[in-house]
């Protein structure tokens, strides 16, 4: 980046407010210190008692704007309000809360509703302030917000924009029809990605910060869950939202693959076909009418086996490889061979518990997006060492691997370290009852469910990371630690649909989400 500032998308930027929240920073503490920060930028260039007026629409941007003419009113400038739109349209409580705080304010700000284009007009100041619409818009601007952008650009006043200029794409730098030509943009936390390929729209760029704190994009929270919630419309057909392929099973386990399939299914995933030993796969079908099963010739996963999955990999989208596979010689050749062709399709790929056994005595660079999720002796296996106590130093060991095999390392622990080798993130989310058998497994189907929707392995790592644990927290506050794994696989919907909801449950007595240390 020529800039040398690290930019992030719009998406990204609401992942970090959601996770502020999850962490107590309220989406009112925000909207007031980054309306403060406008106010505080406009005084430092324009003395009292200048005219300002402050064109505001009915979102969260235009909360931002209102906060501003609050403070600036307070400093003793000449006030002007504009709400573009209908104020029976301001559904955000908190852009509510601002709204009445301004309409009490009636002798310093000057207040004016332009519900429709007709009664918007070009005012004359010194200083136009743009909160219209923020980061989440998209397209071009429509009337009354159109007549109130081109009324901004008529202004013979300094032109600010709060976030992002009205009609300029946050991610993409595209402008439709008509946006605003402002001199300054005052953008929160960090820069977005369009505003340096906007930059005749933006003027000079100001980055202030709100008090987001560092933890938002350190720990997984709900707004990780959101970079993997795919909006399903109404012509979606079956297939649209993943095909999971897993490959696990044997004469001894049949209950591994199982909880991944079905942990998957609850996650989202279209279909989840099982590819297991003849006889494992029966055992399997008679657990769920949900399950696919692929019966596979003889008693475990071997080499013969690989043309048998052929044509089922041409279906999947996702593969998850290893959960009660066994460590069988032929085992361990066949997951190699497997790795090749899985390759090959660039197939997104999970190894979990015996594949990460194989895959320890061949380690090599994976090349295809791909997720390992170890505990500590598994790490070990594929690493030479355990990983450190000290976090610190943990985070490093994770990365190191992760950097090594090229792919995303989940290492699962009380507090579970995610990392591509670049970026890292820690989960919180879990009790120690999930050291039941089986949780990792509905944790492999989580992940494995994004990755068949083809979301980032690190984004469906910390998301994974965070529902699993948050649904067994769930379970923990019913049955205390008197759980199996299929109880989180019932919890997942209700984390997937409100992940915010376990907010309230950190807090309980047994203050399930504090822990941190190694």
């Amino acid at each position: 980046m020529s800039s040398g500032r690290e930019r992030i998308s719009a998406k990204e930027m609401r992942a970090i407010e959601l996770n502020s929240e999850y962490l107590s920073v309220s989406t009112l503490q925000l909207m007031e210190n980054a309306g403060r920060a406008v106010a505080s930028e406009i005084a430092s260039r324009f003395s009292p008692p200048s005219r300002i007026v402050v064109y505001t629409g009915t979102g969260k941007n235009g909360g931002d704007g209102m906060v501003a003419a609050r403070h600036l009113a307070s400093l003793g400038y000449r006030l002007s309000l504009v709400l573009v739109g209908n104020e029976n349209n301001i559904r955000d409580e908190v852009v509510i809360a601002n709204w009445q705080a301004i309409k009490e304010m009636y002798k310093s700000i000057q207040i004016r509703i332009a519900h429709d284009s007709s009664l918007i007009s070009v005012e004359d100041c010194e200083v136009t302030v743009d909160a219209l619409l923020g980061i989440g818009a998209k397209g071009a601007p429509r009337p009354p917000i159109l007549q109130a952008v081109k009324a901004i650009n008529e202004s013979k006043g300094f032109k600010v924009a709060v976030d992002i200029p009205t009609g300029v794409d946050a991610d993409t730098g595209e402008t439709e029809e008509e946006a605003v030509k402002a001199d300054l943009t005052i953008t929160f936390h960090k820069e977005k990605t369009g505003l340096a390929k906007a930059k005749k729209y933006v003027g000079e760029l100001k980055i202030a910060s709100v008090g987001i704190p560092p933890e938002a994009e350190l720990l997984a929270g709900p707004g990780d869950v959101g970079l993997v919630t795919k909006e399903r419309l109404p012509e979606s057909h079956k297939g649209d939202f993943g095909r999971l392929l897993i490959i696990g099973g044997s004469e001894t386990y049949t209950g591994a693959p199982s909880y991944v399939a079905l942990a998957a299914l609850r996650t989202g995933v279209d279909l989840a076909y099982v590819a297991a030993p003849e006889k494992a796969a029966g055992i399997i079908s008679s657990f769920s009418p949900n399950l696919i099963t692929i019966k596979l010739k003889g008693n475990h996963f071997a080499s013969g086996n690989l043309d048998e999955i052929e044509s089922w990999l041409g279906k999947a989208t996702g593969i998850v490889l290893g959960p009660g596979l066994g460590v069988h010689e032929d085992t361990i050749s066949a997951i190699d061979e497997f790795l090749d062709k899985v390759e090959r399709l660039k197939l997104p790929l999970l190894l979990d518990a015996d594949a990460l056994k194989a895959f320890g005595q061949h380690k090599r660079r994976i090349e295809t997006a791909a997720v390992l999720t170890p505990h500590t002796g598994e790490f070990k296996a594929l690493s030479g060492r355990e990983p450190s106590r000290e976090m610190e130093d943990r985070i490093g060991d994770v990365q190191g691997l992760a950097h090594e095999v090229r792919c995303t390392v989940l290492l699962k622990s009380h507090v579970d370290v995610i990392s591509d080798g670049v970026r890292w993130k820690l989960n919180r989310t879990g009790n120690p009852g999930m050291t039941v058998g089986g949780t990792g497994d509905v944790l492999s189907g989580i992940v494995g469910a994004f990755l068949s929707q083809g979301y980032d392995p690190f984004q469906a790592s910390c998301a994974g990371a965070f529902i699993n644990g948050a649904a067994g927290d769930l379970v923990y506050l019913e049955k205390g630690y008197h759980m199996v794994a299929t109880d989180l696989i019932e919890k997942i919907p209700l984390i997937m649909n409100d992940p915010m909801s376990h907010r309230k449950f950190k807090s309980s007595e047994r203050n399930i989400g504090s822990k941190i240390s190694c």
